[in-house]
């Protein structure tokens, strides 16, 4: 049988054991990618009892699962995907899962160091500063004290076994799976170095390394910050408001799809839901990017992580706790992290086959310079250098260290200032195909203008009564949730329109809604009101509204008005628009809006090219048009329908993380808060990390040609060789540590 389908029964069967010994739990949800457990219960459970028996199953699934292996189920039992998680269930309704409560359990693993440990970085500072102090002791002991020559020794022990010691740990993990890598050559030199006599230069080769790895280390913690701000951020208790008004604290695990949670000044949101009382306002840099306090009051949304500043908030929740917002970024951080840009891809490849032909090289040129021109083979001399002594400095400054971090360096760089700004990459191919786009295209509304309607003006019919249209539409209108609704009322109580009194309020399905006022019939809707009742004949000959607004009809005792409202465009549209024209890239809108209404949009911002009246399909043969004619496109959008064309352009840009599951799951980048001029900022970082790792590769390589001639030659000591080599993979690091720390907006 397979090892891979044994270790699949193998995992599966822990699970299945649990179920047995369980009864009050009908299924198990693992998530590896994410990290996550959770059980579906049914009836009364005890959850911390339940997660402590759960433990130990977990610590045994948890390596067995890491292959992603699958087999069949046990009979009584089925095993089913839902995206990158496994669940196992007890054999039952399709939707009987769906309906129980599902509660989320840490995932215990045995394995995993303790989030309290210092940084890996750190401990590499530590071993890389007594190598150095070693070598420097040895070094002053063999020149001041010749006589006590065993000191300097212990000297020198002490520095080769620091600096040797996390390097010798990764090459024994690698000779165990048949594997070698830089780690090893740099084992190799050193061991050959010391054989030799050249202790001095033994000691300086594993402390740069060691140093160069530590610098390393700190680059990807920096990068990793980000991601555990967001992960601090994360509340752990929840308030939950019981039918009788009374409070009850709870795990945030706990939370349920549409309880009442209350979040006092200064908490955190423990979910995402909708505002249901109570007025405030939240910070949400650290999910969004946005430094301003933004405003929530009814009706309003919230997110898990993000802070209640100054007044308390009752919400229902609409997400579970592990499929809020600030989890989805988290995944989408982590995610990225993980996946490899092409050229990264390409190194990685690159470097294994390199790493045998360095070896092979500089046991051919070993036997060279001994057999072919006479060298001595590992005596050396004042006036000349032993075959070995060559052979270990050509395999120092041929060693790829520096071109193996040139790319991944730069793209955690990139990704980790991205996630801080507000531009989440979903990896280093997102990054990567960004930089060469010479092309943009946008969708409408909600990316180039707000998806928020406003008020543009009234009309009355006859002329001259406009004011009782703003009074009359905004009684109407005051007690809906409407967007038309929320557009009048906000632009009513700006102008101070005075509140009239109507009663016998009624909702017309589909139409509008209608009222009594002063004894008589008002309604408020579309003009399918007017040309349905007494009015119809006369309805026809009213003016249509402009291509580009929408109308609401308003009909009094004797008056028949309108109001004319405007999605607004957003500000930033112009300014990025005419940026990207800067840049020398093609802009084009895709909307499915009439053609008279996208036009006016696209005059007013100078666009370059306008496609509307498009269907989801249109829009794609739009987007498969231009990259026929060797366009490389990105795709701006935020709808549902715009996640096809989302998928088929080079890069798929989704605007908000507030944007549909649809076009989020389509997206290679993702623009927080809805601003669209984070993509100048996307798009800026991308070009200048192509440049940073153009730069890195150039250095990399340039260094191990140079240094690798000049060995050949025979003009290059030891230590010459490792400073050069181990000099350039920290100028790689600190290069790209330029993405980190500079301004890319």
């Amino acid at each position: 049988m397979p090892e891979s389908k044994i270790s699949a029964e193998k995992w599966m069967g822990e699970l299945v054991e649990f179920l047995r010994s369980e009864p009050g739990v009908s299924a198990v949800r693992i998530d590896p990618t994410a990290h996550k457990v959770a059980v579906a219960t049914f009836g009364a459970v005890d959850l911390a009892l339940l997660a402590e028996k759960l433990a130990a199953t977990i610590a045994a699934v948890d390596a067995r699962i890491a292959s992603r292996s699958a087999a069949a189920a046990p009979a009584g039992y089925t095993l089913r995907r839902e995206g990158e998680a496994f669940v196992l269930a007890r054999d039952s309704c399709v939707t009987a899962d769906k309906m129980r409560p599902w509660r989320e359990v840490e995932w215990l693993n045995r394995g995993a160091p303790d989030r309290a440990e210092e940084p890996e970085w750190k401990k590499l500072a530590v071993l890389a500063a007594v190598c150095g102090a070693g070598g420097i002791a040895g070094a002053l002991t063999q020149h001041y004290l010749p006589a006590a020559g065993w000191l300097s020794w212990i000297f020198f022990g002490l520095g080769l076994v620091a600096g040797a010691w996390d390097a010798a740990i990764d090459t024994w993990e690698n000779l165990r799976k048949r594997e070698i890598d830089i780690h090893f050559l740099m084992l190799i030199v050193a061991a050959g170095a010391v054989a030799i006599g050249a202790r001095s230069e033994a000691v300086l080769l594993l402390f740069l390394f060691s140093a160069s790895g530590a610098m390393e280390a700190f680059a990807l913690d920096r990068t990793q910050r980000e991601v555990g701000a967001l992960l601090k951020s994360a509340p752990k208790r929840a308030v939950v408001v019981e039918a009788d008004g009374g409070e009850r604290e709870i795990a945030v695990e706990e939370l349920q799809l549409a309880q009442r949670v209350r979040v006092k000044p200064g908490e955190a949101f423990p979910a995402d839901g909708t505002v249901v009382s109570g007025k405030s306002a939240s910070d949400e840099s650290a999910l969004t990017g946005e430094a301003q306090p933004v405003e929530k009051g009814k009706g309003d949304p919230v997110f898990s992580g993000t802070i209640n500043l100054w007044g308390a908030l009752d919400f229902d929740v609409g997400r579970l706790p592990s499929e809020s917002t600030l989890q989805k970024i988290i995944r989408l951080i982590q995610t990225a992290q993980k996946l490899k840009a092409p050229s990264e891809r390409f190194t990685d490849k690159f470097g294994t086959g390199y790493t045998y032909a360095v070896l092979g090289g500089a046991t051919a040129m070993f036997l060279v310079w001994w057999l072919g021109f006479g060298l001595p083979a590992f005596t050396n001399t004042p006036e000349v250098r032993s075959a070995f002594y060559r052979a270990m400095t050509l395999l120092v400054v041929a060693s790829p260290c520096a071109l193996v971090l040139s790319i991944p360096s730069a793209i955690l760089a990139a990704i980790a200032w991205g996630a801080r700004h507000g531009v989440l990459f979903r990896g280093g191919a997102a990054i990567e195909k960004l930089a060469d786009i010479n092309a943009v295209a946008l969708d409408k509304t909600g990316t180039l203008t707000t998806g928020e309607l406003a008020v543009v003006g009234y009309e009355s019919f006859p002329p001259g009564r406009e004011t009782e249209v703003m009074e009359l539409a905004y009684a109407l209108e005051a007690k809906s949730e409407h967007p038309l609704a929320r557009a009048i009322v906000r632009d009513a109580r700006a102008r101070g329109v005075r509140e009239v009194d109507v009663g016998d309020f009624r909702n017309i399905v589909g139409e509008g809604v209608k009222g009594s006022h002063e004894g008589a019939q008002v309604l408020l809707g579309r003009r399918e009101l007017l040309e349905a009742g007494p009015l119809a004949g006369w309805a026809q000959k009213l003016p249509a509204a402009p291509a580009d607004l929408s109308e609401v009809w308003v009909i009094g005792r004797d008056m028949v008005g309108r109001v004319l409202l405007r999605d607004q465009i957003r500000s930033e549209s112009r300014a990025v628009l005419a940026e990207l024209k800067r840049r020398g890239i093609f802009t084009v809108m895709l909307t499915g809006d009439r053609q008279h209404a996208a036009e006016a949009v696209a005059k007013e911002l100078g666009l370059g090219d306008v496609r509307a009246s498009l269907t989801p399909e249109g829009k794609v043969a739009a987007i498969m048009e231009f990259r026929a004619a060797g366009k490389k496109i990105a795709m701006v959008g935020d709808g549902v329908n715009d996640a096809p064309c989302l998928a088929a352009a080079d890069v798929g840009v989704a605007m908000g993380a507030r944007g549909s599951d649809a076009a989020l799951e389509q997206a290679e980048v993702i623009l927080m808060q809805d601003r669209i001029e984070n993509f100048l900022s996307a798009h800026r970082l991308s070009r200048r990390a192509r440049t940073i790792i153009r730069q890195n590769l150039t250095i990399s390589l340039g260094v191990v040609v140079v240094m690798v001639i000049a060995t050949v030659v025979g003009v290059v000591p030891l230590a010459i060789g490792v400073a050069a080599h181990e000099g350039s993979t920290v100028v790689v690091c600190l290069n790209s540590l330029r993405l980190l720390f500079g301004k890319n907006a």
